[in-house]
């Protein structure tokens, strides 16, 4: 068959996904995917604060996270003052947990403390960095569907503020582990109330087949008639050893729309009315999650936090009134749209290949075009940004060392790594003339890259820079050749 050669143009590539428009300006820093305090200097290169990528390629190496500290702060002070004005007349305000499974360090444990908010931790190891960075246990919750003895354990040492129990198993042993301390757990019961949340499948978490929190559904129990949150309740008030706070839920992540937590929010308060007409129970606390989404792509619409607050307090006032019951303390934890967009990823370009793609004739009888396609590879890969491979996750780019002139390229982004699917950006439009050396910059990826990080292919992970006021300091230091080889026992160090 002959194949026809579609000649290079700025109009949109016929191998681009339909959402993706050329811009206008390839120059150009597209808000609302960047921190505030990111611009282009005089020359064209990418600053933050003030600091050039190249000082900081220089100081650092590539590749890179870079955050806005006080970029950070900001989000996380909006939420939680956009959330308590909403629910002042109905609760006295939110309490605020940042999702630590996000981006934990030290240093972000500490800035969130110091804005008023609460860390939500997940596992023994991001309770020792939250012990570590000074935080108060009342100030702590503890999630996680598997939770062992030892991090059972470890939560009542510190005392922390809230256990999310996470099935009826879990709640028998944080109970008897509580009774053989001489102690009292302070419990949230996780529901999962079957709203289906519009996100990826693998981060929609409130639906009935998969592994988190007790089903609100009749029947998920073998007693007749009960479901697996009900009879939760009815063992958890009868734990002299447990302390039942409340209900809490979560129905998924990078979620745009606000009907799925109204309904999620209304289920569950009526869940709670019924549990206190049936056993006498008054659950105090509620907790309805996170997931709000961020903008990844130009065609991305978050939420501002104000908006957001405003929509779930009038859902929760008017449930609260038609069942006629007092209002519980509202908590939220947000995570990915507190760090998600303080932080851009900085890497250096590579090799860089073109290739030819089929594209079939969209008409009977027309003969198929080749169209090409530019694959920019850089120095880091899966093993920094894992989202793309595990969730489909679309992400942006952009030159970041200088401006250019060059008519716009449909590109990909991909790592160093011995897989096809190490794909950083799947398509984005960058400037023709594209070099080795030059350095691009990925926006968003504060949430869920740096935490999701590996070793894969004995890369060293990425140190982490904080930037504020015009100065750059390591919060995490990348790791070198020598820390993976100092784990590696089958040989001497010498």
């Amino acid at each position: 068959m002959t194949t026809n050669t579609a000649p290079n143009s700025p109009q949109a590539s016929p191998l681009a996904p339909e959402w993706l428009a050329v811009p206008e300006d390839l120059n150009v820093l597209q808000a609302p995917m960047w921190a505030a305090g990111v611009e282009k200097n005089d020359v064209g290169e990418v600053t933050i604060d003030g600091i050039s990528v190249s000082d900081l390629k220089e100081q650092f190496g590539t590749p890179l996270f870079v955050m806005s500290e006080s970029d950070f702060r900001s989000r996380a002070r909006a939420f939680k003052d956009a959330f308590d004005d909403a629910f002042a007349d109905i609760c006295g305000g939110v309490d605020v947990y940042y999702a630590g499974k996000s981006f934990l360090c030290t240093a972000v444990a500490q800035w969130v403390a110091e804005e008023g908010l609460r860390l939500d931790t997940c596992s023994g190891g991001e309770l020792a960095v939250a012990a570590r960075a000074g935080i108060p246990g009342a100030n702590l919750g503890l999630h996680g569907n598997n939770k062992s003895d030892a991090e059972i354990n470890r939560a009542l040492d510190m005392k922390v503020g809230r256990i999310v129990v996470d099935s009826l198993d879990e709640l028998e042993r944080v109970a008897k582990i509580a009774s053989s301390r001489g102690e009292i757990a302070k419990v949230m019961l996780r529901l999962t109330p079957g709203v289906h949340a519009h996100t990826h499948e693998f981060i929609a978490t409130a639906h009935e087949d998969q592994k988190f929190g007790l089903s609100m559904a009749e029947d998920s129990t073998e007693e007749a008639g009960l479901s697996a949150a009900e009879e939760a309740v009815a063992a958890a008030t009868s734990y002299p050893s447990v302390e039942l706070l409340g209900l809490h839920c979560h129905i998924g992540s990078q979620i745009f729309e606000a009907d799925g937590f109204a309904l999620a929010a209304e289920k569950l308060l009526g869940f709670q009315a019924a549990m206190q007409a049936k056993y006498s129970v008054i659950l105090p606390e509620l907790d309805l999650g996170g997931g709000y989404g961020i903008a990844y792509t130009p065609v991305d619409t978050p939420r501002p936090a104000a908006e957001i607050a405003q929509a779930m307090a009038a859902v929760v006032r008017s449930k609260c009134a038609e069942l006629g019951i007092e209002a519980p303390r509202v908590s939220i934890e947000p995570g990915r749209a507190i760090v998600g967009s303080t932080t851009f990823t900085l890497y250096e370009v590579g090799t860089l290949k073109t290739v030819r793609v089929d594209v079939p004739g969209t008409e009977k009888g027309l003969e198929n075009v080749t169209y090409p396609r530019r694959y920019v590879s850089v120095d880091g890969g899966m093993s920094d940004n894992a989202r793309p491979v595990l969730y489909d996750a679309d992400y942006s780019a952009i030159l970041a060392s200088r401006d250019s002139d060059a008519a716009p390229q449909l590109s990909r982004v991909v790592g160093k790594h011995c897989e096809s699917g190490d794909i950083v950006v799947r398509d984005v439009y960058l400037p023709a003339d594209v070099a080795a050396g030059d350095l691009l910059a990925v926006p968003g990826t504060g949430a869920y890259c740096w935490a999701l990080s590996s070793n894969y292919n004995y890369l060293a992970r990425p140190g982490v820079v904080a930037v504020r006021d015009g100065a750059a300091r390591l919060i995490v230091r990348g790791e070198t050749e020598e820390d993976l080889l100092n784990r590696d026992m089958g040989v001497a160090n010498v």
